[in-house]
């Protein structure tokens, strides 16, 4: 089936934006998350409070926008929902969601700068060293144990 569908699809020569139209209409569409595990210079773990969750601590992150780089895409997020500027240095892991379409690509990063302000998404901020990390989802618990991991091989982490 897969074949005679190829066939097709070649013969009719469509243009690419009419391509991409058909795809998107045929195709499981997955949304493209970042997700930071963002370090300040005492080894904490950045950590928003955000609105629209009800585990209320969370690590930072958002969506990509169409043409927009994954490191960008946090360090652009971040800085909208907070005001903060960070490094998005390294990526850590790329996984999908099994509950939802979506596909996120996590990085660890540097704290660089900047005073938080609140946002319609972000009502606090917090930098937490790990044995006093409020309750968060397990896979975001994983995921900066990972990250610590990490910098330990390299180093960075005490």
């Amino acid at each position: 089936m897969k074949s005679v569908f190829a066939s097709i699809w070649k013969a009719l020569h469509l243009p690419t934006n009419m391509q991409l139209l058909m795809m998107r209409l045929f195709q499981d569409q997955f949304l493209i998350g970042v997700t930071g595990v963002i370090f300040n210079n005492k080894n904490e773990i950045l950590l928003f409070k955000h609105t629209y969750r009800q585990d209320a601590w969370s690590l930072p992150g958002g969506y990509i926008k169409a043409k927009e780089q994954p490191k960008e895409a946090l360090e652009r997020e971040i800085q909208e929902e907070s005001s903060l500027i960070v490094s998005a240095d390294e990526r850590l892991k790329i996984r999908t969601d099994r509950e939802t379409a979506r596909l996120d690509i996590c990085y660890i990063g540097e704290f660089m700068g900047g005073e938080f302000v609140k946002s319609s998404e972000v009502s606090e901020i917090g930098f937490f060293a790990f044995e006093n990390l409020p309750l968060l989802h397990n896979d975001q618990i994983l995921l900066v144990e990972e990250a610590m991991n990490q910098r330990k091989r390299l180093g960075l982490y005490n």
